[in-house]
């Protein structure tokens, strides 16, 4: 495991363990989704994207349903989209050995009725940021990775940064914890994402400076329709531990953890990566390094 804290944009390194460093590049599952929230919102403030657009606009191969999608509901997860599990049963039984974005899309194609109508719950769906990658490449007119790259890696200076688009599992000199097997994860939006924990907290730095001008808008809470608020922004959670303000997100897949939390009234955040696939002990670490940085720097 490899943890680092951002000291008011100072970067140090706590505890490095099992040969994975803090310059060492792992998948980090989940935590793409406040990259792919971020370029959205970039979109969003060029006027080049409409949140309240249907997501039939840019995705016609979708069924009627997806004329009733906003794409504010897939950045908040209440667009009633079917399960991660529920969406993998239908991409196993058309064949497909891998969790990419091509296949999900082609299994929502044959869904003909939503979970739950759009903007009544919130239902952490990786199949939306899927869509919202999907929508985000139609608009800009380049694939995520390269728009990712030009927009957030380079001028965080994030250059251990990718967005791996596959054939291979994992991109030249990535830290596995044995080699990958089906089902891989090759989408783009939800996960994708091969970095590690310095890059991780260059863009802590980033997002705290708001050098990109995203900060604001990543860190936007949704609501339902009906006005009832929720606690997740654009690809990231925002809540409070007391009274001071935590962004937090965490990402695994198979035998990866990684969590990414930043305390923005303090200054600070740390990144914790892991070859390991046990979520509850990467949760146990990241709550007891939030209390531990909350207790000293509070």
């Amino acid at each position: 495991m490899a943890v680092g804290v951002d000291s008011r944009g100072a970067p140090a390194v706590l505890a490095p363990h099992d040969g994975l460093g803090c310059d060492a590049v792992a998948y980090v599952g989940s935590l793409m989704k406040q990259f792919t929230g971020a370029c959205a919102a970039l979109l969003a403030r060029r006027g080049a994207l409409d949140v309240e657009a249907p997501i039939a606009t840019w995705l016609a191969e979708l069924p009627p349903w997806s004329q009733t999608v906003r794409v504010r509901h897939l950045v908040h997860h209440t667009a009633g989209l079917p399960s991660t599990s529920g969406v993998w049963d239908r991409m196993a039984q058309a064949g497909e050995r891998d969790w990419t974005s091509d296949g999900v899309l082609a299994a929502l194609s044959t869904i003909d009725e939503l979970d739950s109508e759009p903007g009544t719950v919130h239902a952490y769906s990786n199949a939306g940021y899927i869509c919202l990658a999907r929508i985000i490449e139609h608009v800009s007119g380049t694939e995520l990775a390269a728009f990712a790259e030009e927009e957030l890696f380079g001028p965080a200076q994030m250059s251990s940064t990718t967005v791996w688009l596959g054939p291979d599992s994992s991109p030249p000199g990535a830290v596995l914890a044995r080699p990958l097997e089906s089902p891989r994860a090759l989408s783009v939006g939800d996960g994708g994402l091969w970095t590690s924990v310095n890059d991780l907290l260059l863009w802590n730095d980033a997002l705290l400076a708001d050098t990109l001008g995203v900060t604001e808008t990543l860190h936007t809470t949704g609501a339902l329709d009906d006005g009832s608020p929720l606690d997740y922004g654009w690809g990231v959670r925002v809540f409070h531990a007391g009274a001071k303000r935590v962004e937090s997100h965490g990402g695994s897949w198979d035998d990866a953890t990684a969590k990414l939390v930043r305390l923005p009234d303090l200054g600070v955040g740390f990144a914790a990566v892991a070859l390991d696939g046990d979520v509850e002990r990467m949760v146990a670490l990241s709550d007891a390094l939030q209390k531990e940085l909350l207790r000293a720097c509070g």
